[in-house]
């Protein structure tokens, strides 16, 4: 027999007391209400709530804490009219703040239903009535209250104010206690919530609630998540004296904390209960211990009960499925077919048997899905029983958690075939999948199992719709109009939203005539318009007069405007160029309060988007001011109007902290690293990068798909964007400490082969093998194409044989990188020759000309000389002849004298 564990109470207030002792000026609520006596002598016998502080519903008529509660709840309760709603401030969150607003319809055209609107919105204030249509406004409202009362005075107000608290409205403030010590790493504030938590448990037994696993099931499981097991086992005897049959089901939390905490005493003992004890009364505190023993890894304990037990004299369906569950994860076969076997024999429900075959075969990991299938087709032969329908459902979820869409459809199809009804969520399921993974060509086979099995599917209008929506997205109109006149005849009517969906697609094709033409099918099918269908109409107007026409049309069918239709008006006046109509639009009393900032923010969007970037940025102002921030949408159009002027990088970083969706907050991430690429700042894009990385340090693939998105910018860039490139990819090495993707070198050894940089290219070149990525034919291809570029014709003669000439696209490639660079080579090749043909040509020409006016020189001159001798020749011989015959003459004369001198003296003598 299993020992009861000892119990000790009040351990949470031992726990309280060492807190409150270690820190004397701390008060662990900031609520103070008296209790009756007789309410306060149990609860301090219990958790010495005298020392906690933390005390009951019912406040006195002199408190003055009463006065200021009251005054704080009503500042909740109502909210006073609104004269003018533009930049006026809200204190807390738009959307939970305007869920006590009940909405007010102001003047219309149609006064009977602006009236009637009215008057049921009094009665709603006036007898607060919470009807399950407003559960969710409900349960806004105690959280509202809560955050900004406390929980206990939360009850005690709503029990002034007529609102008798009920068991949703304890579960909401018991969830978000829970929520409050769950998110907090201060364990004096978890140990208030567990307090106040302690206190709701005890008004609702005081108040006669039953203490359902509803309420208690978010508490215990934070309880068992921590390991507190001395906190567990006080909250343990407040449930079970609240609600004593909730026993057995508390065994179930009792073996999962042990299972947490590693109490090996605790587990064995609680093995050997379940196993040994056989009284009819322990049967359901032993399947709900058995039930948690499944859900953990524990092969030993769970194969060792199971030995020792009878699985045919378990009551609980629910039980033996997890059985099966814990052996299809664990891998027991030869127990599971066993198990199976047994239950059959006794002749076990079949359908149960079939259900239990599901809960095995999905739960196997890593057996591929034809696999699975067919492990449950073989039991279910060896059995000798039909597949059930919740089997059947249960293969078709697995199949659609596993995006397997055609799978799960061969299973509808079986399913119908054997005459089982599937339900509107299997459909959805299947629906919705596809809608995830945009396969909306699979919209004619599920119409088709539709067709032919009408009568074992329940369809509904979101099905419906979701079917036209799908062909939509295929562009066959035609098919979607005809699959709305075959779902009348199989008794569907058709629904505006059906119409709506094919309008959409029509405008989204910019098919005004086709988007309009709608409206008469609408007519013909008497069927009415609604706010959805005018917005359509009206966001496509082309003039002012279109959208003037539309508006009145909405006030004739008694449409009341919406958010859409107000968010349409913005668009279709700023597409006209009325940009202050636009700006009016925004200031209409009809919009509702909890609708202004989004409205706010299309008009933002729509005039940062017309060329209005500085009022839109004046408006987007005014909104902060207000306390409110931005829509996504629009903060997405103001990044990506201001990364188109330069200088805006600081803007455009506090755009970005305003997105709190992860989704939203990479789009517009990746739109300022583009301008901080444009704009080349390094350190602002490193930083994003670190960011990125923090955001996804989980998933590296969407990391790495981030980081080739921004490559691919500086695939076909410049030198300049190239240099940048290689600089982030060291930085990105150094400091974010994470390997370069395949693909983001392939970016770069692009950029390299456009900009002809050789150098850049082999460091590229390099990093592969660093990064270890092999080369492959398309890094081949890049690199050739870079050498070629960079015009050493040798190295890529040496990359072009290790490219294999196999594929017709690879050579098509090659081809025109030949053609561009290789040719482009040649024909400067062709050039230089040209120009030095000529260049020699001319140097000959200069030659020749030199050479003929040197021998025309020369002859001149030795023609001149010939002259000069002739003449010097001529001069000479005359003077010679001259100085002869003078020399002669005088000779002549000398004889003459002499024989003249001799006769004298001749004579003389």
């Amino acid at each position: 027999m299993r020992a009861p564990p000892a119990r000790k109470l009040c351990t949470l207030s031992s726990y309280f007391r060492s807190h409150l002792q270690n820190n004397p000026q701390n008060h662990v609520s900031s609520f103070k209400t008296a209790i009756p006596f007789e309410t306060q002598h149990h609860f301090d016998s219990d958790l010495n709530l005298s020392t906690l502080k933390l005390h009951g519903p019912s406040p006195s008529e002199d408190m003055p804490e009463l006065g200021e509660a009251t005054t704080q709840l009503s500042s909740i309760l109502y909210t006073p009219p609104v004269k003018k709603r533009v930049g006026e401030k809200v204190d807390d969150e738009e959307k939970e703040k305007s869920i006590v607003e009940i909405p007010l319809i102001l003047d219309f055209a149609h006064g009977d239903t602006s009236i009637k609107r009215k008057e049921v919105a009094r009665e709603r204030k006036q007898k607060w009535i919470f009807k399950d249509t407003g559960g969710e406004r409900s349960d806004r409202l105690i959280k509202i209250c809560a955050r900004k009362l406390g929980a206990t005075p939360t009850v005690d107000m709503f029990g002034r104010l007529g609102r008798e608290t009920g068991l949703k409205e304890y579960n909401s403030l018991i969830s978000l206690c829970v929520k409050q010590a769950r998110e907090t790493d201060d364990e004096y504030v978890a140990t208030d919530e567990l307090g106040k938590t302690y206190h709701l448990l005890k008004s609702m037994r005081e108040r006669g609630l039953q203490l359902e696993e509803q309420t208690y099931h978010p508490l215990l499981q934070y309880i068992i998540d921590m390991g507190f097991v001395q906190e567990f086992q006080l909250f343990y005897d407040v449930i079970q004296a609240g609600n004593p049959s909730s026993v057995s089901r508390l065994g179930y939390y009792e073996m999962l904390l042990w299972i947490r905490v590693n109490n090996e005493e605790m587990i064995r003992d609680i093995c050997e209960y379940i196993t040994v004890e056989e009284s009819r009364g322990t049967t359901s505190l032993r399947e709900s211990y058995l039930m948690a023993l499944c859900e953990s890894d524990r092969k030993t304990q769970i194969l060792d009960v199971l030995k020792n037990i009878d699985i045919t004299k378990l009551t609980s369906a629910k039980c033996i499925s997890n059985i099966f569950q814990s052996m299809g994860r664990l891998q027991l076969e030869s127990d599971a077919e066993n198990l199976l076997l047994d239950l059959r024999a006794c002749d076990y429900d079949a359908d149960e048997i079939s259900n239990f075959i599901a809960c095995y075969a999905v739960n196997i990991p890593n057996l591929p899905l034809e696999d699975i299938i067919s492990k449950i087709e073989s039991l279910h032969n060896i059995l000798e029983v039909l597949p059930s329908s919740s089997s059947y459902e249960k293969l078709i979820s697995y199949c659609c958690g596993m995006h397997k869409v055609d799978a799960a459809l061969d299973i509808v199809d079986k399913m119908c075939e054997a005459g089982y009804m599937v339900s509107t969520h299997i459909l959805q399921s299947i629906l919705q999948i596809c809608e995830e993974t945009y396969d909306y060509i699979l919209v004619h086979r599920i119409y088709s199992i539709i067709s032919r099995h009408h009568h074992h599917l329940e369809l509904n209008g979101q099905i419906c719709r979701c079917l036209i929506h799908f062909c939509v997205r295929l562009k066959d109109f035609e098919r979607a109009y005809k699959m709305v006149k075959e779902l009348k005849e199989m008794n569907f009517k058709p629904t505006t939203a059906m119409y709506n969906a094919i309008m959409a697609g029509y405008f989204r094709e910019k098919n005004f005539i086709g988007g309009l033409a709608v409206l008469k099918h609408m007519q013909h099918a008497n069927v009415e318009p609604d706010s959805q269908t005018f917005s359509y109409l009206i966001s496509n107007c082309e003039t002012e007069d279109d959208i003037n026409m539309y508006y009145e049309e909405l006030k004739q069918f008694d449409i009341y405007p919406t958010r859409q239709i107000f968010m349409a008006l913005i668009n279709a006046y700023a597409a006209c160029g009325e940009l202050e109509k636009a700006k009016q639009v925004a200031l209409d009393s009809r919009i509702p309060l909890k609708c202004l900032n989004e409205i706010k923010s299309v008009l933002v969007s729509a005039l940062a988007s017309h060329g209005q970037l500085s009022e839109a940025l004046a408006i987007y102002e005014e909104i902060k001011k207000a306390g409110h921030n931005l829509e996504p949408k629009a903060v997405i159009t103001l990044i990506d109007e201001l990364r188109h002027i330069s200088g805006e990088l600081e803007g455009l970083l506090l755009l970005l902290k305003e997105l709190s969706d992860l989704n939203y907050w990479v789009d517009g991430c990746f739109r300022v690293i583009q301008y901080c690429v444009e704009h080349r700042h390094l350190s602002c894009a490193v930083d994003l990068f670190t960011q990125l990385k923090d955001n996804f340090e989980s998933d590296e693939t969407m990391t790495e798909v981030l980081f080739d998105a921004v490559y691919s910018l500086i695939a076909g860039s410049k030198s300049s964007r190239l240099q940048f490139g290689l600089d982030l990819l060291w930085a990105i090495k150094d400091e974010l400490g994470l390997v370069p993707s395949r693909q983001c070198l392939d970016f770069l050894l692009s950029a390299c082969a456009n900009s002809g940089d050789l150098n850049n290219a082999r460091l590229i070149w390099r990093e592969y093998e660093v990064a270890g990525f092999p080369y492959n034919v398309l890094s081949y291809v890049r690199m050739y194409q870079a050498l070629l570029a960079s015009g050493d014709q040798r190295s890529a003669d040496f990359i072009l044989k290790k490219i294999p000439r196999d594929d017709v696209e690879i050579c098509t490639v090659i081809s025109a990188c030949q053609k561009t660079y290789v040719d482009k080579v040649k024909s400067v090749e062709g050039e230089k020759k040209k120009k030095n043909v000529k260049s020699v040509e001319g140097e000959k020409k200069k030659k020749n000309v030199k050479s003929v006016e040197g021998e025309k020189k020369k002859k001149n001159v030795k023609s001149v000389e010939g002259e000069k001798k002739k003449k010097n020749v001529k001069l000479v011989e005359g003077e010679m002849k001259e100085k002869n015959v003078k020399s002669v003459e005088g000779e002549k004369k000398k004889k003459k004298k002499r024989k003249g001198t001799k006769k004298k003296q001749e004579s003389e003598s």
